[in-house]
């Protein structure tokens, strides 16, 4: 069975994510926020607007938009899947937010699995990865992204299918602090 990066975020966050909402099938009820939905919008814009445009700066010599891809772990819908001067590829995703000097694990996560699925789909190494942040005036920011990286996106991938396939409860997560905001805290077993 394939996953999709948020379900790898969410079992990163806390493993009985996956559990409840995959294999008890209790959805997590969470609301359309404001963000959520303007951000859609605003990635279909950007789709629309940018189709001819290179990222000459960054060394971008061809880039494929709205890229599904998939393979036996792993599957995805990447903004923009980027061919480089240096024969690698690279993975670009815009995103609602406004850059705060430091990028977010959840986003270096997502980033992460596209560089899986553009590896194994376009047979090009992926180095590193770039996020649009569309609320600082498009500001671009560029994310290594290391052999190590994947692999660790490999061995969750494999965990979640785990967890999914052979109805195993995990252990909840060791930040406590992550259990009073969730969904599930009502009825998971501490």
């Amino acid at each position: 069975m394939s996953v999709t990066p948020s379900h790898i975020i969410e079992y990163l966050y806390c493993p009985r994510f996956t559990y409840y909402e995959y294999v008890l099938c209790i959805p997590q009820y969470e609301e359309r926020h404001y963000k959520v939905e303007k951000g859609r919008q605003i990635h279909d814009q950007k789709l629309e607007r940018n189709k001819d445009y290179l990222r000459k700066r960054i060394g971008v010599i061809e880039k494929y938009a709205d890229q599904y891809l998939t393979n036996e772990l792993l599957r995805g819908a990447v903004d923009e899947v980027l061919l480089l001067n240096d024969g690698t590829m690279a993975p670009l995703d815009y995103k609602f937010a406004k850059f705060e000097d430091r990028v977010y694990e959840t986003y270096r996560t997502q980033l992460e699995c596209y560089a899986v699925l553009i590896e194994e789909n376009f047979q090009k190494k992926v180095n590193k990865g770039f996020l649009v942040y569309t609320r600082s005036s498009n500001k671009l920011v560029e994310v290594e992204i290391s052999e190590a990286a994947k692999q660790d996106i490999r061995r969750v991938c494999k965990e979640v299918n785990e967890i999914i396939l052979q109805n195993y409860f995990p252990q909840a997560t060791k930040f406590k602090q992550r259990c009073i905001g969730c969904t599930y805290r009502n009825i998971c077993v501490k």
